[in-house]
């Protein structure tokens, strides 16, 4: 018979694996038996009377890694965080921050001028300013049923 070394956290591991592959977010694999989910920054999306907002964070990526583009009515955010340089006098107890390449997508509102997307990458954050162009919105009109 062999004996295993216990591990109390292997167990709750599992469990979030499992809930992941549920769930439908992608793991990837970061050394010993170790999995984490692929990384995806997270992004606020807020509206003025005259533009709409995103506020995507972006840490660790130098500007240069990160893409804006528009294309059939979606801005996708793109870009890639590189692992720092592995020192071969460094022993790594655990990692935990993802690395690799990212993508985000959002729909373009009907009102946005796509003329007038301003981006600025500051201190780790992406802010993307989708200015109205002023075009009324369509209002939804009653129609009487017979």
């Amino acid at each position: 018979m062999n004996l295993v070394k216990w591990e109390p956290l292997r167990e709750l591991e599992e469990i979030s694996s499992r809930l992941n592959r549920i769930f439908g977010r992608e793991t990837a694999r970061t050394g010993v038996g170790q999995e984490m989910l692929t990384w995806t920054p997270s992004a606020d999306i807020s509206e003025t009377d005259e533009a709409y907002h995103i506020k995507a964070e972006i840490p660790g990526v130098n500007k240069e890694d990160v893409k804006v583009t528009l294309q059939d009515g979606m801005l996708t955010i793109s870009g890639e965080r590189r692992q720092e340089k592995e020192e071969k006098d460094k022993k790594f107890h655990r990692i935990e921050r993802s690395y690799g390449s990212f993508v985000r997508s959002f729909g373009m509102p009907e009102d946005a001028d796509e003329s007038a997307i301003k981006a600025e990458f500051k201190d780790g954050m992406l802010n993307v300013t989708l200015v109205k162009s002023g075009k009324p919105k369509a209002q939804a009109t009653q129609i009487a049923v017979s």
